[in-house]
């Protein structure tokens, strides 16, 4: 079964131009909903602080998960195996998780 492609014009302001850089994420979920906390954790530091919290349905996740697949395949035909740390960080207390930490609501 082929799939239409189509093509989605996208705006983007210029905060969201320049990105927010991310080394550790915190991803949680509930019956109805994916949330990911994207947050940096700097040598040194007591905690990390999240800088973006995404929500997406199930639907969006699993749709999110194969996109990514599929760019980290294409990135490493085109550039090279993806090398990772000897001790695995993807499954280390800092790096990208699964596993809900405590987090702590901004105090003003």
């Amino acid at each position: 079964m082929n799939q239409e492609q189509r093509t989605v014009n996208i705006e983007i302001g210029d905060k969201e131009w320049e990105g927010v850089y991310s080394n550790f994420v915190i991803i949680t979920h509930s019956p109805s909903e994916f949330v990911l906390d994207f947050a940096r954790m700097l040598p040194g530091a007591p905690k990390a602080k999240v800088f973006s919290r995404i929500l997406m349905t199930p639907q969006h996740a699993k749709a999110l998960l194969g996109t990514l697949d599929n760019n980290i395949q294409k990135f490493e035909n085109e550039h090279g195996k993806i090398k990772m740390a000897p001790n695995d960080p993807a499954k280390g207390p800092i790096g990208f998780q699964t596993a809900p930490l405590h987090t702590e609501p901004k105090k003003d």
